[in-house]
Formats: C-alpha cells, structure tokens, sequence
C-alpha cells in the first residue's frame, strides 16, 4: 500500500505541466505578429478610427474598385471596408471587410522593413534622370516620398491582378530639372511623386485596361501623344484616361 501513496502527487504534477504546455501553446498563438515596418495591435472594422487605419488604407488603396479612389484620412468607412474585401479576395482569405490576424499576415508577407511593397523599391520611383531622392520638386522630400510609397502598392495591386507578372517602371518621381530635360508638362504627376511608367509585358494597352481597377485616376496609353511607348499611371484622385489605342 504504501508504494500506492505518491501516485496522486505524481498525477498533480503531471496535469500541472500539461497545463502549463498548453497555456503557453495559447500564449504563442495570439501573440501579435511583429514587422519591420509596421504592426496592427487590434483588429479594425467600419467605424474604426485613428493612424492604424491610415496605415492599412495605403496597403489596400490599389483595391478601390473600377474607377474608384482610396480616401487615405484614417476613417474606416464604407470605400475602406470594401476594399478590404477586394484585397482578401485578391489574396484567398475570407472577404468580410473586417481587418483581423489573416489580414494583417498578408501585409506583412507584402512589405519590406521600410513599407514598401516587396516588388518595388524606392530607387524605381526615384528621379528618372538619375537623381538620388525625392527633392527638387514642388512638395517636401518627405510629401513626395510618402506620394511614392501609395504609388508602389497600387503597382502592387495591378502586378497581382495581373498574374504577379513583374511591371518594368521607366520613370517615377522627377524633380524639376529632370521633368524639365524629359520633356514633361508642367503640371505632370511626376513631379509630386504620383506616377510610374510601364513598358514591357504585359502589353501596354493590357496596363492601361486594368489599371482602372485599382485607383489609377491617370491612365496615358498608345494613342495619346507621346506615349505609344509606354503606359503613364498615376493617383490623381480624378479620372482622366486616355489610350485611344487601347480603346480608353
């Protein structure tokens, strides 16, 4: 009988560690993700306010639908919620609109430690005529820099949709002495950060056809002069598309 007496104790601190294990499996299973660049602390849904919104605005604002602009204010309103949607459709997760752990992940999967988007750099949307950052036009280095950033994830939503085909940019941000040597309007979008321009495959009229699907307010293809070699984007926030080739 007396080889029978610890068996209780024995069993204590058995289920002891076992709870103890599966505590710490919970633990480590909703610990939020921490990125480089930036991390959600709370799941955000329509009525949401506040800088964490603003920050997932500008990762999702290439899904404003055709047509459409992404507001970047930080309010979590309707145009938010569904271009949340579009994105978690994009990307295979469950499309409600609501901005929880799955969402978040697929962001982080996305960006590289300084925000931008894993396919493109700031270098590619740097003055086109071999300049070094975002000065020399007519916002602050910092305005037109964060101009770029929100250019490069609306590229990142046109890449995807188009089969995550890499896009080949020719010209970005342009200061303007360089907008000046190019042959640029005086008022392009260039200057302020706002544009990109394509060349290569996908073709430049197959560019133009779907970049109205993802918040580009500037669309300039084959048939607009001066730009049967390339297709100019940018975000402006009112439409003015014409590729006359390409049947804009």
């Amino acid at each position: 009988m007396s080889f029978t007496r610890p068996l209780p104790r024995l069993l204590a601190i058995l289920l002891l560690f076992v709870a103890t294990l599966t505590a710490s499996q919970v633990v480590s299973t909703t610990v939020a993700h921490a990125d480089g660049c930036y991390t959600w602390s709370r799941t955000l849904s329509q009525g949401a306010s506040g800088e964490d919104v603003r920050q997932l605005q500008i990762r999702v604002s290439g899904y404003p639908g055709y047509g459409g602009h992404l507001a970047i204010d930080g309010a979590f309103g309707p145009a938010t919620k569904a271009a949340v949607q579009r994105f978690q459709s994009a990307y295979g997760l469950t499309a409600d609109g609501v901005a929880g752990q799955n969402t978040f992940n697929k962001i982080y999967a996305l960006q590289d430690d300084d925000c931008t988007p894993i396919h493109f750099t700031y270098a590619e949307l740097d003055d086109g005529c071999g300049g070094s950052g975002f000065d020399g036009g007519p916002l602050s280095a910092a305005a037109t820099k964060a101009n770029a950033l929100e250019t490069m994830w609306h590229l990142e939503a046109l890449r995807h949709a188009l089969g995550d085909q890499p896009l080949v940019v020719t010209s970005g941000f342009r200061s303007y002495s360089c907008n000046s040597q190019v042959g640029g309007a005086s008022n392009s979008q260039h200057l302020y950060g706002r544009s990109a321009d394509l060349v290569g495959n996908p073709s430049l009229c197959t560019l133009a056809k779907q970049a109205r699907y993802h918040g580009f307010g500037g669309i300039l293809g084959p048939g607009y002069p001066g730009h049967n070699d390339h297709t100019h984007l940018d975000i402006r926030t009112s439409n003015f598309w014409d590729a006359p080739t390409c049947g804009i």
